[in-house]
């Protein structure tokens, strides 16, 4: 079976933006000296700033292009592997 690029895509792109709002959340209940999520969102995200509307909607955007990414690099290959190594349909 093949994978559709569009489905994978918007899938991962919503996946990466609901995980980047958890990860957000866990930021803000718990206590900065037991997670470190501001540091570890600032490096993964250019020009993310932790706690300020632009930075949390610059994220959200980022979280979710990330997420479309892989699925336009992934799903190709995949295909393209599975043409070649797949198991043929009826064997």
């Amino acid at each position: 079976m093949l994978l559709n690029i569009r489905i994978v895509s918007w899938s991962l792109g919503i996946f990466m933006a609901i995980t980047y709002i958890l990860c957000v959340l866990y930021g803000l209940i718990v206590p900065q000296k037991l997670h470190g999520m501001s540091a570890f969102l600032e490096a993964a995200l250019p020009a993310f700033k932790w706690l300020t509307l632009g930075g949390f909607i610059l994220g959200l955007i980022e979280s979710f292009l990330y997420g479309v990414y892989v699925g336009i690099v992934f799903v190709p290959i995949y295909n393209f592997i599975n043409k070649r190594w797949g198991t043929k349909e009826g064997a």
